[in-house]
């Protein structure tokens, strides 16, 4: 196991350095925050195993995990990728128990991130489909990879990207794993995991105001990194309509909070240039009066039954 501190500022090398004892952990500090992006990078470069799971300090392992990876691995030796899958989990579930989190303590009800019930190998690129992935393989903790394919393309990144230090202020410091994953795995096997091997903790995100600039921008220029690398071109089509499910509602929300929402670092008028003629532009805004009409009336039914 490795950890990658990225200059943490709680209590996270003691608890590090206690779990030691029983637990072989090599442990590397960040002088600086390097973003997310280059800590990636570190933590894949400290390892030295065959195959790499991308952990965030906000995923619980279950209890079978590891033993459940173990015979994944031994039983495909020709798979290069791994989705294992995940459960949701709000963050408030968690923080009603006394820490450390047991996960004994987990509900039975779970929903899983992805719902495609299909296990087995497949080419890669099979994989970028939302009917399997709504975020095309950008939650990193769903992904169990082989690491030489990752260290011979990690070169691929943009350097000058990567040390700009504005959250998400290009698409290789947002979903840099994609980028490698794209190029590195595109001509391997993959393998899909039914039962979920991990829990994903969902709740308030710091940088939850730039959700429509990862949705509508970066999550296409994702698929556009996978139609380089040999993505069908009506695959691209069918999952550039999908990701833009949100688009018109994400685009005003991304104009009336410029501050926030990261819209220096779009060109607006090219973006809807290139989204147009997708049907999901224009259907992204009744979209959203559904959602919004159904919450209303669940809201008025509650007031009824109660």
């Amino acid at each position: 196991m490795c950890v990658s501190d990225n200059h943490s500022t709680d209590d996270t090398e003691n608890v590090v350095r206690n779990a030691q004892s029983s637990i072989d952990i090599k442990y590397h500090k960040n002088s600086s925050n390097l973003g997310h992006a280059r800590n990636y990078l570190n933590v894949v470069t400290m390892a030295d195993g065959d195959f790499i799971w991308l952990i965030g300090d906000d995923d619980l392992l279950m209890p079978y995990a590891i033993e459940d990876l173990y015979k994944l691995i031994d039983g495909h030796p020709d798979v290069d990728f791994f989705f294992v899958n995940s459960f949701h989990l709000t963050t408030e579930y968690v923080k009603n128990y006394p820490a450390p989190f047991d996960t004994d303590n987990l509900p039975k009800d779970m929903i899983p991130f992805s719902n495609w019930t299909i296990a087995g190998e497949m080419p890669f690129l099979q994989l970028i489909d939302p009917r399997i992935s709504f975020d095309f393989l950008g939650g990193m903790f769903l992904s169990v990879f082989r690491r030489k394919n990752w260290m011979l393309n990690a070169n691929i990144l943009d350097e000058k990207a990567l040390l700009d230090n504005r959250t998400f202020s290009h698409f290789d410091n947002t979903f840099p794993h994609v980028k490698i994953f794209a190029k590195a795995f595109s001509k391997s096997k993959a393998y899909f995991n039914v039962q979920p091997l991990n829990v994903c903790l969902a709740g308030a995100r710091e940088w939850s105001p730039m959700s429509p600039l990862i949705m509508n921008v970066r999550l296409v220029e994702a698929l556009q990194q996978y139609k380089k690398n040999g993505l069908s071109f009506w695959q691209y089509v069918f999952c550039k309509n999908y990701a833009l499910r949100n688009f018109v509602p994400g685009f005003i929300k991304m104009v009336l909070h410029k501050d926030s929402s990261g819209y220096a670092y779009i060109n607006p008028w090219k973006l809807l240039g290139t989204t147009f003629l997708y049907p999901n532009f224009y259907l992204s805004f009744f979209y959203f009066i559904g959602r919004r009409m159904r919450r209303f009336f669940e809201r008025i039914a509650k007031i009824f039954v109660s």
